[in-house]
């Protein structure tokens, strides 16, 4: 397992859970496609990022904690994460009418050189 995939994607859950933006940015291709876990979709390039980011944590606090790391080839990474969303003063969500929930997924980062080019939701591991 490349030790340096996981070292960037563990500082950019770092950087997500810090609400550094510029942070993150910076580990991602100028033409990313992120998943939108909220609305579904991708999201494309930084101001998408950005954009996508910025009205999400408008609404609610998520933390993702990654705690298994595997790298089926290809150039993807798979992160088994803990999700937990929380409204905007630190509580649990309830009623919530969005596709964010605390929940254990999988997130698929394709990696272009030490860049991420792609990120996906799955299923729990």
């Amino acid at each position: 397992m490349s030790k340096a995939n996981i070292a960037l994607i563990k500082s950019l859950y770092d950087r997500f859970n810090a609400r550094d933006i510029d942070g993150v940015l910076s580990a991602l291709a100028d033409d990313v496609a992120w998943a939108n876990g909220m609305d579904g979709g991708h999201v494309h390039g930084h101001q998408g990022v950005r954009s996508y980011w910025t009205s999400q944590w408008a609404v609610v606090s998520p933390h993702v904690e990654p705690i298994n790391f595997s790298e089926p080839g290809d150039g993807l990474v798979a992160v088994e994460v803990i999700q937990s969303v929380f409204d905007l003063d630190g509580r649990p969500l309830s009623g919530q009418t969005h596709g964010l929930k605390d929940k254990t997924v999988t997130h698929i980062f394709r990696m272009d050189g030490n860049r991420i080019a792609r990120f996906d939701i799955g299923d729990a591991i």
